[in-house]
């Protein structure tokens, strides 16, 4: 259901005259968005997301929290800050610089030592004194990035930066042809004809060590502008559980989640391209101001069954049941037991419950089995030796919760069993 070859999307547009009036639709698709997913009993967060190829001003993802989710997502415990990785951001307060003066650069011989472990590990310094250099291939050409030895370079930050669709890591060849070394020895110093760009915790650090562009070469005490003349900075780190919040004093909790939403700011973008105008006061034409939402029908229902089940089966929460109640009956072909079971389920019918009615003919630990498999989260069992006491069974599905009832009473106590 996740990624299957169907897949089933509720889709909304909305189109505004004003920014005032998007951000008033967008407001409200997100308040119906929360309540959807309210009702369906579902444990989720909204977060801040990168709006992609779709584009836009800004835009939000309802995640449902889920070990098995297919995305990264940070969040603040203390202020509540919630952002998918891929635009998360991370305070940088404690990367305030060093106070060291600039030292004389030099060349360290460093044969084989190409990961960032093994160079600090030879140089006795930690991770953190070193700036990796990652030369990618895009639709416009190789790039260049800067972060620090110890961090990741976010892929999708990096390609809005650059304005680029297509980014992926540059192969030995490429490396060679922009730096003139083999791969784990590339450096910004000397570096020329290809745009770099430094992450902005780099920007304060003295005396760091990089490639020497060169093989088995690393350059120690490099420093920028003396060493390094970089113009371009930006926020290229891929934040994760444990970096500071940027909105508080808080640390940032990791975790998995299924995507089940998505809402954009759109602005013009596609109106301008379509033609898609209205005429104003004045009588001049002007694009619409777009919003787009959208839920995946098909990933909310294994979404809440990710977070609604056990060893045998799934644990429907009632408004995406397929069926509320599930009526039993044990050996149909005895009378009194299919005389009180169609007599409930005619009951059920009448109450407006959905009921879905087994009486097929077979054992009734299959039956009990097949139950459990499917979830449904009232079940009514019609038995001949429960008959015989005067006596059925109403059962919960999530906590397997037993009650014997007369079967006059059944479908009163259902009713009560799917109110709670």
């Amino acid at each position: 259901l996740m990624r299957g070859r169907e897949f089933i999307m509720k889709d909304a547009y909305s189109f505004d005259a004003t920014t005032e009036g998007l951000d008033a639709s967008y407001e409200a698709m997100r308040e119906a968005y929360c309540r959807i997913f309210e009702a369906c009993g579902l444990d989720y967060i909204m977060v801040e997301a990168d709006s992609g190829a779709i584009g836009g001003s800004a835009s939000q993802e309802f995640m449902v929290v889920a070990e098995t989710g297919e995305s990264a997502v940070v969040r603040c415990p203390s202020c509540g800050y919630a952002a998918n990785v891929e635009r998360a951001e991370m305070r940088r307060a404690e990367e305030t610089g060093e106070a060291h003066p600039p030292q004389e650069m030099r060349e360290v011989a460093t044969p084989g030592k190409q990961a960032v472990e093994d160079v600090a590990r030879f140089l006795k310094v930690s991770p953190k004194r070193l700036v990796k250099t990652l030369i990618y291939e895009t639709e416009k050409g190789p790039i260049v990035a800067l972060v620090r030895g110890d961090r990741e370079v976010n892929e999708i930050k990096l390609a809005n930066h650059f304005d680029v669709q297509h980014l992926t890591l540059a192969g030995e060849e490429r490396v060679r042809a922009v730096t003139g070394a083999p791969v784990g020895f590339a450096g910004p110093v000397g570096l020329k004809d290809v745009p770099i760009v430094g992450d902005v915790g780099v920007r304060t650090m003295t005396n760091f060590v990089t490639g020497a562009n060169k093989g088995d070469a690393h350059l120690t005490n490099v420093n920028w502008g003396r060493d390094v003349d970089l113009s371009d900075w930006a926020d290229l780190l891929l934040v994760a559980g444990g970096d500071p919040c940027p909105r508080c004093e808080g640390t940032l909790e990791q975790f998995r989640g299924i995507e089940v939403g998505h809402i954009f700011k759109l602005g013009t973008k596609y109106s301008e391209k379509l033609g898609c105008v209205f005429t104003d006061e004045a009588g001049e034409d002007k694009p619409m101001i777009m919003g787009c939402y959208g839920v995946g029908i098909g990933r909310t229902v294994a979404a809440a069954i990710e977070q609604n089940h056990d060893k045998d089966g799934i644990i429907w929460p009632r408004p995406l049941a397929p069926f509320e109640v599930l009526l039993i009956a044990l050996n149909p072909e005895d009378e009194a037991v299919k005389r009180t079971a169609e007599e409930i389920y005619n009951q059920l019918q009448e109450k407006g419950i959905d009921v879905l009615f087994d009486d097929r003919d077979e054992r009734p630990g299959v039956k009990f089995k097949d139950a459990d498999l499917i979830g449904i989260p009232v079940r009514v069992t019609v038995g001949a030796k429960s008959l015989a006491d005067g006596k059925v069974e109403v059962s919960l599905r999530r906590d397997r919760e037993k009650q014997m009832v007369a079967p006059g009473e059944a479908v009163g106590r259902v009713g009560e069993m799917l109110a709670e």
